[in-house]
């Protein structure tokens, strides 16, 4: 196991990061560390002081995915100062201001949240793990025989076929995993082609897929294309936009950071509520 420290950005906060719905393939050992997988690749992470340390079986490579992924060299303050004029806003950045908007597979965020529709966080991450284990490759096991998957293919889900994925508890969404599956492998280019596409044009491109609807494209596009400007709504969101926005969206919400604004206020609602994700 190679060991590397990285300056931690700031702001930056890992569970606020990793515990704020975005992905699901992480899980807490202890307080400020983590471990999981992305790309293909396992990590434990530590937050320290003034550092990340990273533990990863891969070399200096390993490095630049792991900044990358989780988005450390983008000047957050920066983004955060275009929201100062919108009281709520303001205060939920302030709230929230340690999360970061992780870089993650398209496929992954894709395939991910379609399984989100109408499911816990718990679930969703049950789900996740067993089609990586059936469907997946082994990419580490730790001292104690603990194995860690890498997320499957659209090749080996379209394989699968709905028939099994159903067994694999996805309920009515085994169909959805397939039909994005099947596009993606019918039409190679179709997540590549989607990320060079206008953001309204791209949700209208991924909402192709069967069962993607317009918040299932702008969480995939916001968590897997790094499209800052998606704004995905779901049912906290809405209980924001009604309580705080009745006159509509105001111009940070609609705009270019508008779905940092997002994480901040689903984040801030969601704890303010006492409803902690995990």
């Amino acid at each position: 196991m190679n060991v590397f420290e990285i300056e931690k950005p700031d702001p930056f906060d890992l569970s606020q990061t990793l515990c704020c719905g975005q992905c699901f393939r992480f899980e807490r050992l202890r307080e400020n560390v983590y471990e999981g997988v992305a790309f293909g690749m396992y990590v434990r992470i530590e937050q320290q002081d003034a550092h990340l340390r990273l533990f990863c079986p891969e070399g200096e490579a390993a490095v630049r995915l792991w900044t990358n992924f989780f988005d450390l060299q983008t000047d957050y303050a920066r983004m955060a100062a275009s929201f100062r004029e919108d009281a709520v806003l303001a205060e939920a950045a302030r709230y929230s201001s340690g999360i970061r908007l992780l870089k993650q597979d398209r496929w992954e965020a894709l395939c991910s949240f379609i399984i989100s529709q109408n499911n816990n966080i718990p679930r969703i991450k049950g789900i996740i793990a067993a089609i990586s284990r059936r469907y997946g490759t082994e990419v580490w096991r730790d001292a104690k025989g603990k194995a860690f998957y890498s997320f499957p293919s659209a090749r080996a889900l379209y394989d699968a076929g709905v028939d099994e994925l159903y067994a694999m508890k996805t309920g009515f969404r085994a169909k959805y995993i397939y039909d994005a599956a099947r596009t993606v492998c019918e039409n190679p280019g179709f997540l590549d082609e989607t990320a060079l596409l206008p953001t309204p044009d791209a949700v209208q491109r991924l909402k192709t897929v069967r069962g993607v609807g317009d918040k299932v494209a702008a969480c995939a596009l916001l968590y897997g294309f790094s499209r800052y400007d998606a704004f995905p709504v779901d049912v906290w969101v809405k209980r924001v936009l009604t309580a705080y926005y009745p006159q509509g969206l105001t111009p940070p919400l609609s705009g270019p950071f508008a779905g940092l604004a997002q994480q901040y206020l689903f984040y801030y609602e969601r704890c303010r509520n006492r409803v902690f994700l995990s």
